[in-house]
């Protein structure tokens, strides 16, 4: 029985980290997944948990160590490799040539992986697809491979699959059956990132006024606030549209309950901040940059802006 409590309160331990990472509140969930750690080195969801920690903070170098550590446990896990790949990414952001190269190849490698062990894992395919866009041919990268991509996905992440022809069809000026393919996501599911995609697309190509409309769809989409609105307000307050409606949805995701890392709140407080300084309003937007230094006291962009005030 003893043995029993020790490991439901260290699993109680986990799940709290993993609910403050969900929250944003970055700083307790490094400092609860360390101490955690401590007694459990071998828990390889934990090291995963904080992976993810240090990826919302920028911190690439220890976000790949800790992916690093995941593969000990979750080898076989989509989500663990898909991780990986995007911290060996952010990581290659700022390497040099060499070691650029040599990481490019690693991102490549996970997010095939990732695919491979789950197909209908929509947020590797859509990681993969964008390497492969993005990446030369002497790394792995092709408009050709985003498209034998989407063929073997169409059946079984058919909104990923749409918006990789898309993405490529793009990358191929082919325009017209760009936009088509998004639209294509979109009648999936109607699911708000993929309205935030369209949109995100008509701002690439310039049609504002076709770019609001599909982000005021993807609100209309997303009653729980979830991460999509956050994408769907960034796209606005890039166009400097619409700042009332970015302001709403970007205080809606922070109040709502669907936040998690893909949009850390962290983040998002610093944005609304930005936004607030937009319109004049300095109290509101100090009052933010604090906050998202109460959920991460060493984050730079808030430290930058408060000094700025």
């Amino acid at each position: 029985m003893a043995r029993k409590s020790v490991e439901s309160s260290a699993l109680a331990e986990r799940n709290s980290a993993e609910r403050a990472l969900m929250q944003g509140q970055i700083d307790v969930a490094v400092a609860g997944l360390r101490g955690y750690l401590n007694s459990n080195p071998k828990d390889a969801k934990a090291h995963l948990l904080l992976c993810r920690a240090f990826y919302a903070e920028d911190l690439a170098d220890v976000a790949v160590e800790e992916c690093e550590a995941t593969m000990n446990g979750l080898n076989g896990s989509s989500e663990a490799q898909d991780w990986l790949g995007r911290a060996c990414g952010q990581k290659a952001q700022n390497a040099g040539m060499i070691a650029g190269y040599k990481l490019a190849r690693r991102v490549q490698a996970a997010f095939e992986r990732a695919v491979e062990l789950d197909p209908k894992n929509g947020d590797a395919v859509d990681d993969l697809a964008e390497y492969y866009i993005a990446a030369p041919a002497i790394i792995g990268g092709g408009t050709d491979k985003a498209e034998a991509l989407a063929d073997r996905e169409l059946e079984l992440a058919p909104q990923a699959a749409h918006r990789t022809r898309g993405l490529a069809a793009e990358a191929n000026k082919d325009y017209s059956r760009a936009e088509s393919e998004f639209r294509a996501a979109v009648m999936v599911g109607g699911h708000p990132d993929a309205w935030a995609d369209l949109g995100h697309y008509f701002v690439r190509r310039k049609q504002y006024d076709q770019a609001v409309d599909a982000l005021r769809k993807c609100q209309e989409a997303d009653p729980a606030m979830d991460p999509a609105v956050v994408d769907a307000a960034s796209i606005l307050m890039e166009m400097d549209r619409e700042r009332e409606s970015a302001e709403k949805m970007l205080r809606g995701y922070l109040v709502g309950k669907a936040d998690s890392d893909a949009a850390p709140a962290f983040k998002v407080h610093e944005q609304l901040g930005r936004l607030l300084l937009r319109k004049g309003d300095k109290s509101g937007a100090k009052t933010e940059f604090q906050a998202a230094l109460s959920l991460v006291h060493d984050y730079a962009a808030a430290k930058k802006a408060l000094q700025s005030l």
